[in-house]
């Protein structure tokens, strides 16, 4: 797997490289996991405007994935590699002996054929899930629970990964990949190895029309606005804009938002950086 560059035929290839998805081995989705994805165009439940420049965008079926990995005991094989439109990482479909498929984050390394499993008395070996309890220090790691039962919902997007750092008792010690290092149950599961495609942040687009099949509309930059419009907004010439801040003027730079009484923040022992 590797980047592929371009050669310069028009504008919008001069400056391509994509991901050359050599991984993937089926281009057709599973339909049996497939559920129609409705998209917002950055409106909420009442039609207004939440989030900005965001809009158009090609048409995405929603794929759907087994973060939790509950069927213990039963090895499944690994049946292809696929893309997934709605996240970074490739997805693989696997198979149960009892016939059942699911979508699962396919891990760097994993091969079509090879056997996969989950459970408490399961090999740390990659693809496979586990209670932290069971997993070897040092491990790389992905998919990680924060509450038993709940499915893994750290070190889930393209290239990222965890390490399971040390125990304390019911606790473990993970360092995520943000930097941060933090204590999470020994029940909790998480899967072996790295997440899939680690080259996706190399990419360069190319031409701004790439970033419109995304889904991602032309974002206006708080300085060339008015000052009704934006506190970076309006002054005289090509004026700096002032401190950088959000619409709602809230400082982008060092300014920390967390809310210093959060329950979670003893479980953390070391912020990111």
């Amino acid at each position: 797997m590797g980047l592929k560059k371009y050669k310069p035929v028009t504008a919008g290839q001069r400056d391509k490289i994509l991901v050359d998805h050599s991984e993937i081995t089926k281009t057709e989705p599973e339909k049996s996991l497939l559920v129609f994805l409705h998209d917002s165009g950055g409106r909420n439940n009442t039609g207004k405007m939440t989030m900005r420049y965001r809009g158009g965008g090609h048409k995405r079926m929603y794929r759907i994935i087994d973060f939790a990995r509950t069927k213990d005991g039963m090895p499944a094989v690994v049946k292809s590699i696929e893309y997934d439109p709605n996240r970074t990482a490739y997805i693989a479909l696997v198979v149960y002996p009892d016939g059942t498929k699911s979508y699962i984050l396919a891990p760097q390394g994993l091969k079509v054929g090879q056997k996969i499993e989950s459970g408490e008395n399961v090999a740390p070996e990659i693809g496979n899930t586990l209670p932290l309890a069971n997993i070897p220090l040092g491990t790389i790691i992905h998919n990680v629970e924060l509450y038993p039962g709940q499915g893994g919902a750290l070190a889930r997007s393209a290239g990222s990964y965890a390490q399971l750092v040390s125990r304390e008792g019911k606790y473990a010690v993970v360092k995520l990949p943000s930097g941060e290092t933090r204590m999470i149950l020994v029940t909790c599961r998480a899967t072996v190895g790295a997440v899939s495609n680690p080259d996706h942040n190399n990419q360069k687009l190319g031409k701004a029309g790439r970033k419109r099949w995304l889904g991602r509309r032309p974002r206006t930059r708080g300085v060339a606005m008015n000052p009704v419009d934006h506190p970076m907004g309006g002054g005289e010439g090509r004026a700096s804009g002032g401190h950088p801040r959000s619409r709602k003027g809230i400082p982008a730079k060092g300014y920390k938002t967390r809310k210093k009484n959060k329950a979670s923040n003893k479980y953390i022992l070391e912020r990111r950086k």
